[in-house]
C-alpha cells in the first residue's frame, strides 16, 4: 500500500482555495484586459494587443500554477505585500512604493559573466521567453520577524544556470542590483555599500526551491518588488532575496552580500531562517504575519526543511543560520 507523507509546508485539502474561484479570478483578470483593449485589438497581430499596451511580456501572465507549492496560510492580500517593501535605493523606510514607480524598466539588460562557456548580455524581455514560467505560492520570511504568503511567478533559478553553462569550477553565483542614480535616490548615501550585491552557492542556486521572479499575483512584477526579475529564495530571510538584478557572475569566490559588508555579525552570508538561532538584537523565534498581524511560530527553514536541509549536512549551526 502506498502511503503519501505530507511535507510541513503543504496545504490540507480543507483549507485550500477551491479550483472554480481561483480559475474565475484568472478568467477575470483576461476579461478585464480585453474589455479595455478591446478597441486597439482590432488593429494588432493576434495575441499582442495586451503585450504591446501593458508591456511586451504581459501576455505570459498569469502564468500556470504549480500545484506542488502551495502553503498552510491565507495568501496575503495583495494591497499590503506591494506597499510594505524593502527597497534601500528609494529609502531606508518600508513604503517606498511610490517613490519606486521612477525606475526605468524598459529597456533591462541582463548581463551573465564569469565562469561561464561564452559570456553574453540579452534583454530581458528575450531571456524571460527562454524560461518555463509557473505560478508558485511561498512563504516570505523577513529577517525583522515579519512574514507573508504570495504567489510568485517565474522560473526555477537552475534553468537560468542550464542556460548560462558554468564551467566545472564555478562554486558560486554572485547577483547585482541595478544602479539607476537618476531615479533612485538612496544612491546618494555613500555610506552604504552599493550596488546591493547578494549571493548563493551552486547547491543553493540549483535547489528545486529557488526561483528568479518576473510576476506577482499573475501580473508582472511591481517595481517596489523587485521589477523586472529578483531572486526568491523561501528558506532564507528576506535580504538575500535580491531585487531588479542585472548581473548574474559565476565565480569561485565566495560573494560578499550588500548586509554582509555592512554587518557581518548579523547578517551573513547563508542567512537561512531558524527559530532558534537570534538575531543579536531580537528574537526570531516568532514572526508577525503581514496579512493580519498575528504573531505565529517561525519554523526551521521557514517551513522548507524537507527541501533544503541535506545541503547544510555538517556545517556550523550559528553560522548557517545567521
Amino acid at each position: 500500500m502506498l502511503i503519501k507523507r505530507k511535507r510541513g509546508w503543504e496545504l490540507p485539502e480543507s483549507a485550500a482555495t477551491p479550483e472554480s474561484i481561483y480559475r474565475n479570478r484568472r478568467n477575470f483578470i483576461k476579461g478585464i484586459a480585453a474589455g479595455t483593449l478591446g478597441a486597439a485589438a482590432a488593429s494588432l497581430p493576434a495575441g499582442r494587443a495586451f503585450a504591446q499596451a501593458a508591456g511586451p511580456n504581459a501576455d505570459l501572465y498569469p502564468a500556470k500554477h504549480n500545484d506542488a507549492y502551495t502553503v498552510d496560510r491565507a495568501i496575503t492580500p495583495k494591497a499590503k505585500a506591494t506597499t510594505y517593501n524593502n527597497f534601500y535605493e528609494f529609502g531606508s523606510h518600508k513604503f517606498i512604493s511610490d517613490a519606486a514607480q521612477a525606475m526605468k524598466i524598459t529597456p533591462w539588460t541582463v548581463k551573465i559573466d564569469g565562469m561561464v562557456e561564452k559570456p553574453m548580455e540579452m534583454d530581458f524581455d528575450d531571456l524571460i521567453r527562454k524560461m518555463p514560467l509557473e505560478e508558485r505560492v511561498y512563504r516570505f520570511r523577513c529577517v525583522e520577524a515579519w512574514a507573508m504568503t504570495v504567489p510568485w511567478t517565474g522560473f526555477p533559478m537552475k534553468a537560468l544556470v542550464a542556460f548560462a553553462k558554468p564551467t566545472s569550477g564555478a562554486k558560486y553565483i554572485r547577483m547585482e542590483t541595478a544602479s539607476q542614480e537618476d531615479t533612485m535616490p538612496g544612491l546618494k548615501q555613500f555610506w552604504y555599500p552599493w550596488p546591493y550585491v547578494e549571493g548563493l552557492t551552486m547547491a543553493e542556486a540549483t535547489n528545486d526551491l529557488a526561483m528568479i521572479a518576473t510576476g506577482l499575483y499573475g501580473e508582472p512584477l511591481p517595481k517596489q518588488n523587485g521589477a523586472p526579475l529578483r531572486l526568491v529564495t523561501p528558506w532564507k530571510y528576506g535580504f538575500k532575496n535580491i531585487k531588479s538584478i542585472v548581473k548574474f557572475t559565476f565565480t569561485d569566490e565566495r560573494p560578499v552580500g550588500y548586509w554582509e559588508r555592512l554587518a557581518d555579525n548579523e547578517y551573513g552570508f547563508w542567512a537561512n531562517v531558524n527559530p532558534k538561532v537570534p538575531h543579536p538584537r531580537w528574537s526570531q523565534a516568532q514572526e508577525r504575519l503581514l496579512s493580519n498581524g498575528e504573531e505565529v511560530p517561525t519554523q526551521l527553514f521557514n517551513g522548507y526543511a524537507d527541501y533544503v536541509a541535506d545541503i547544510y549536512k555538517g556545517m556550523d549551526d550559528q553560522k548557517l543560520y545567521m
